[in-house]
């Protein structure tokens, strides 16, 4: 039928091992229940017969109470106690089937057994019902979830699919990985797997052991019930888990219900506050209605307001919107989950912001309307104030640049010339036409600053205050103009008169300062004399200058007269001359400066001069005189000793000796007169530095006197040299004094060469001519070869003449013996007993110490063969001696 459980004493009892069963699984299940109230049972149809561990089992399992069992032992109570047992179960809703309570009393083993069952099936498995199927099933459908996934089990009943204990294992695992090791049990162990089940449930999950391993493996097919109601343990076991994370989960999703509700309420409180506050600031800023003085203040409130409409107001409008869109939310939520609906705090309804934005939509309809009717009435103020400050500003700039008052108030004329004043004159009607011009600008700002004030402008004041200012300043200008004009008028007049004055200061002024002019030239011209003759006519000639100072002066007055009228002229009318006189570039300063410079500088300067320069002639004249004295004397004094001197040699018939001592004479006697001769030098300097070139009272100059003195030093030093040279000559050559003598008498028979100086008639010299003359003289006879030959000789440097010292040479070489190196050659060769080379020893023993040293440290080693140690070469050294390289 519909509920095969109520069918189960149909066909339940045909096999004792499934009765063994039931008895075991079912005694135990009873026991774990009881055990709680504190007892057990032992036998199950014995145990239960009097009721009251009956009674007892039902209040723990359900969680209620029964009524009080009966006390008494009697057969009647012990029926009473099982019937209230009874009754309890089918208060629950179990139809039981043919189960009575004296059976129970009795003992009768199927049928305790039938009821406990019912008991199982009704509080132990009724409530499992997995997706609306029946209990038995609900309990095999949980059990095939949770071993689903384990290998070697297929849950299909409560019977065969449990034999191997696998399933019962897979179950623990599933739930409690830790209690097992699924991975170590085998299939063909099925007693072992279901002992380690039962063992474990017993031990950690608190499911007593309500099973027979060996039964159950034994069995062909174990008992359902005694299966099912071990396998609901299980149920219990774990689904109890379940359902207390089932429970908690329910708690946190109503607790979450609330705060999230709590949380808008609070959204909306805090959003409601802030609205309503920005509408209460709002309000007042458009409520006030006090127009801005500038255009620029008020534009910035069209600006601000215009901001506000889009960009402050539209979030809030949608603030609003989200607000009543989170308060209708918020009630929604609140009535689906059986709470109260929301009440806002005092004056935070909908309604109350409905209203303060209806109040802030109200304020803000006019505003704009207000702003743009004030900012067009300020455009037109601000138009006319700007126009009016451009005209002021334009009138203020022509009568500031250049300032017209000060222009009109210039006292230039006062320092003008004529023809500046006639120029000013014209300046001045031009400006006057221009003053006119600017009549109607003055005007049209008058009008401009009274329509201002009628329109209520509001900075009329400064606007008065200018226009004021302008009008006043334009009537100053009026008067100042007619002012200038009776000035320029006046002054005009007088600088005409003036203009004629400047003009005949002009006519008078220039040829007096010409005058001057010249005078100035002629006082300052520079004079050269050298006489005192013309010293005296340049003193003539300036006195006669002088002479015409009173009548220049008398002119100097007639221009100073002119200039001081023209000076008074200017002081009486106060007028200020430029001190230029447009006629002239002369001053009366330049002309009294020039007279001053002409009479009181350069005319006395002129005397001082003069006088000064009479008196530089006479002292020069002095100087003169003192030279020519000196000079007259010392320069035939020098021109007589030359004479003397040449005639010496000539005249002394004597021995050179004697020539000599008479010329040493002279030398003594010429340097004693050099004194003469160097104060002669000290007026020559004295004459130099004053400048004087000419000098008539001698014909002796400083240079003639110098040169006659120098050559006569040299020509007493000359002609004592010769005497000497003569004196050697003779004694080397053995010459004697008659033929030297007659030697010089030739020479000075044709010493005939004019001589530089004057006051010399000889100077012991040739030219070739004389010379050739004087040989032939002698005896000699010249062909033109022969006597090239002996002016090489003569004139080795080729002067072309022939002094007396070279004359001598070449007649003594002519007549005299001479030594040569072929005679000193010969002379060592004695010395050296005929040796080609001679001995240090040889020339110690046969010259003096001086003269044998001086050989031996200038002959060389003799190279020659079989020569001694200290053999020297007096071959080499006698050529060297000559000059000769070699013989």
């Amino acid at each position: 039928g519909d509920h095969p459980e109520e069918d189960w004493d149909r066909d339940l009892l045909l096999d004792p091992a499934w009765e063994k069963q039931q008895r075991k699984t079912f005694t135990a299940w009873c026991n774990s229940h009881l055990r709680k109230a504190g007892t057990q049972i032992e036998n199950i149809e014995e145990d239960f017969r009097n009721g009251l561990k009956l009674m007892l089992l039902l209040e723990v399992i359900s969680g209620e109470r029964l009524p009080k069992p009966d006390k008494g032992k009697m057969r009647f109570h012990k029926i009473a106690n099982v019937n209230k047992a009874l009754d309890f179960i089918c208060s629950k809703g179990v139809k039981l089937v043919s189960i009575g309570a004296e059976e129970i009393v009795d003992g009768n083993v199927k049928m305790t057994l039938g009821m406990i069952w019912t008991i199982i099936l009704r509080f132990a498995i009724q409530d499992i019902s997995v997706e609306e199927t029946s209990a038995k099933e609900g309990l095999l459908l949980w059990c095939q979830r949770k071993t689903a996934p384990y290998r070697n089990v297929n849950v299909q009943n409560f019977h065969i699919s449990w034999k191997d204990g696998l399933a019962l294992c897979a179950l623990i695992h599933r739930h409690r990985p830790d209690l097992i090791d699924y991975s170590k049990l085998r299939k063909d162990d099925p007693i072992g797997n279901l002992n380690t089940a039962f063992e474990v449930a017993e031990k950690y999950l608190d499911i007593p052991k309500m099973l027979d391993a060996e039964d159950i493996v034994n069995t062909p097919k174990p008992d359902e019930k005694a299966i099912m109601t071990y396998v609901s343990c299980f149920y219990h076991a774990f689904a109890g888990a379940e359902q207390a994370e089932t429970a908690a989960n329910r708690i946190c999703k109503v607790l979450a219900v609330n705060q999230e509700n709590e949380k808008l309420m609070e959204e909306y409180e805090k959003l409601a506050s802030e609205l309503l506050e920005w509408i209460r600031r709002t309000i007042p800023w458009l409520e006030n209605r006090v127009a801005e003085q500038t255009m620029r203040a008020m534009q910035q409130k069209l600006e601000d307001f215009r901001d506000y409409r889009r960009v402050h107001k539209p979030p809030r409008v949608q603030e609003k919107c989200q607000l009543e869109i989170n308060f209708n939310t918020l009630q929604t939520k609140l009535r689906l989950s059986n709470r109260p609906a929301f009440m806002p705090s005092e004056g935070k309804m909908v309604s109350d912001i409905a209203n303060a934005w209806k109040g802030l939509e109200q304020v803000e309809k006019g505003y704009e309307e207000w702003l743009l009717t004030e900012i067009r009435r300020l455009e037109r103020l601000d138009h006319l104030a700007e126009k009016f400050k451009q005209k002021c500003a334009m009138h203020e700039a022509w009568t500031c640049w250049p300032c017209k008052e000060d222009l009109l108030s210039q006292k230039d004329y006062e320092s003008a010339s004529l023809m500046e004043i006639r120029a000013l004159m014209r300046k001045h009607e031009a400006f006057e036409s221009d003053l006119a011009a600017h009549q109607d600008r003055v005007e049209q700002i008058a009008a401009i600053a009274q329509e201002l004030n009628e329109l209520d402008y509001h900075d009329a004041a400064t606007v008065n205050t200018r226009c004021q200012g302008i009008c006043d300043q334009w009537d100053n200008l009026g008067t100042l103009t007619q002012k200038r004009r009776d000035s320029l008028e006046r002054v005009e007049k007088l600088w005409e008169t003036i203009d004629q004055l400047y003009l005949e200061f002009a006519k008078r002024a220039a040829p007096f300062n010409n005058w001057m002019d010249g005078a100035m030239e002629d006082l300052q011209d520079m004079f050269i004399v050298h006489s005192i003759e013309e010293i005296q006519s340049l003193i003539t000639a300036h006195d006669q200058f002088k002479a015409t100072l009173p009548e220049a002066d008398k002119e100097r007055m007639a221009t100073l007269g002119i200039h001081n009228e023209i000076l008074k002229i200017a002081q009486t009318y106060g007028i200020k001359l430029s001190g230029i006189n447009p006629y002239t570039n002369l001053s009366l300063q330049d002309i009294s400066t020039k007279w001053d410079t002409v009479s009181q500088h350069f005319v006395p300067l002129r005397d001082q001069m003069l006088q000064e320069e009479v008196a530089r002639q006479q002292a020069n004249e002095r100087l003169r005189r003192q030279f020519a004295a000196q000079a007259n004397i010392i320069g035939p004094w020098i021109q007589t000793k030359m004479e003397e001197i040449s005639h010496v040699s000539v005249d002394i018939a004597g021995s050179l000796e004697e020539q000599m001592n008479s010329l040493k004479q002279y030398e003594q006697n010429i340097i004693n007169y050099k004194s003469n001769i160097d104060k002669l030098e000290g007026d020559h300097q004295l004459i130099q530095e004053s400048l004087i070139f000419d000098n008539k009272h001698t014909n002796y100059t400083m240079e003639h006197i110098r040169v006659g003195w120098e050559q006569l030093l040299t020509t007493i030093a000359r002609t004592i040299n010769e005497v000497e040279n003569q004196i050697l000559t003779r004694d080397a050559k053995g010459i004697s004094q008659e033929q030297l003598n007659e030697f010089r008498a030739s020479f000075n028979h044709f010493d005939r060469i004019p001589c530089a100086v004057p006051l010399q008639k000889r100077n012991g010299m040739m030219d070739p001519d004389d010379f050739r003359a004087c040989l032939i003289s002698m005896g000699y006879d010249l062909g033109e070869v022969e006597f090239a030959r002996i002016m090489t000789l003569v004139d080795p440097n080729n002067t072309g003449v022939v002094t007396f010292q070279a004359f001598i040479d070449f007649m003594t070489r002519e007549t005299a013996e001479t030594d040569t190196a072929e005679q000193v050659m010969a002379s060592f060769k004695i010395l050296a007993s005929d040796k080609n080379y001679i001995t240090v020893e040889e020339l110690r023993r046969e010259l003096p110490p001086e003269q044998a040293e001086y050989c031996i440290t200038r002959m060389t080693r003799y190279a020659g063969p079989d020569s001694p140690p200290g053999a020297l070469d007096y071959i080499s050294f006698s050529s060297a001696l000559y000059g000769e390289s070699d013989l």
